[in-house]
């Protein structure tokens, strides 16, 4: 299986395979009607006090990556979500932050790459 990250506001690609958004909020200005997303998996995205604590500040990212694979660790939704991916040939985890380094969609690729 082949992951990728892609920001929700890049154009859409047939290349994309399944396509999961992995924000807990919805990306502004993005239609969901037009949003091309198979899923939206909010559960697994960092807790909102996490979020709010990283606020993608590169100097916080690895106490970052340990706190949200810590709630990954023990999140059902996370579980389920790996075996659905695992269906596919390509998943794309989309993210809206503006932020193409420091991000939960990186992190999460990260995780299921140590797979």
């Amino acid at each position: 299986m082949t992951i990728k990250i892609k920001r929700i506001y890049e154009p859409f690609s047939a290349t994309d395979g399944y396509r999961v958004l992995v924000d807990r909020l919805w990306p502004r200005g993005v239609k969901k009607d037009t949003a091309h997303i198979d899923d939206w998996k909010k559960e697994i995205a960092p807790s909102t006090n996490l979020r709010k604590w990283f606020d993608h500040d590169p100097k916080k990212w690895k106490e970052f990556l340990t706190k949200y694979n810590d709630e990954l660790k023990s999140a059902e939704s996370f579980r389920e979500f790996k075996a659905t991916i695992k269906k596919h040939k390509v998943v794309t985890l989309l993210y809206g932050a503006k932020d193409e380094k420091f991000n939960q969609a990186v992190a999460l690729k990260h995780f299921l790459e140590k797979l």
